[in-house]
């Protein structure tokens, strides 16, 4: 079930390890240097956000799992985050078997949302492309502009280069 949403994930971690990659490449420093005018502050933070995202929707509100958070810290840290996520997202695209069946989540408040299950594997997919873009833009303002091939904005058709 659901191999055309496994097949387009396998694209996403692709490009997210092509990126990985490049981040190794980086000085260590850049990676967590904070920058006020950016959202989640470091390339780390907002890599760790993107993990997060993935756990949230897809582990905490779809699948019921208690609430997981990263700091990461090294890329070797957001490498396991993602391993993680790789495994939340194969064990609910193992579970749903009607993507577009809801999902009801009640928030701690009480007040009650409605997802389906489609909703929530796409939800964080997109979520990552976003914030990639800023992470390359704080990485660009740090003086570390990324080296453009393969094209890190779209979700790449074949192994990088």
């Amino acid at each position: 079930m659901n191999e055309e949403l496994r097949s387009f994930y396998r694209l996403v971690q692709r490009t997210r390890s092509g990126v990985l990659d490049w981040l190794e490449t980086l000085p260590p420093d850049v990676l967590v240097r904070e920058r006020d005018d950016f959202a989640f502050g470091s390339i780390n933070g907002i890599y760790a956000h993107i993990a997060d995202c993935y756990l949230w929707w897809l582990g905490s509100v779809a699948r019921g799992h208690e609430r997981r958070e990263f700091d990461g810290g090294s890329v070797a840290a957001l490498r396991e985050a993602f391993a993680t996520v790789d495994s939340i997202v194969e064990e609910s695209l193992a579970y749903f078997t009607a993507l577009d069946e809801p999902v009801v989540w009640t928030a701690p408040e009480g007040h009650q949302e409605t997802f389906t299950r489609f909703w929530l594997v796409l939800h964080p997919i997109t979520h990552e492309f976003h914030h990639k873009g800023q992470a390359l833009a704080l990485a660009r303002v740090l003086g570390h502009p990324h080296h453009g091939t393969p094209d890190t904005d779209l979700v790449t058709p074949f192994p990088p280069s």
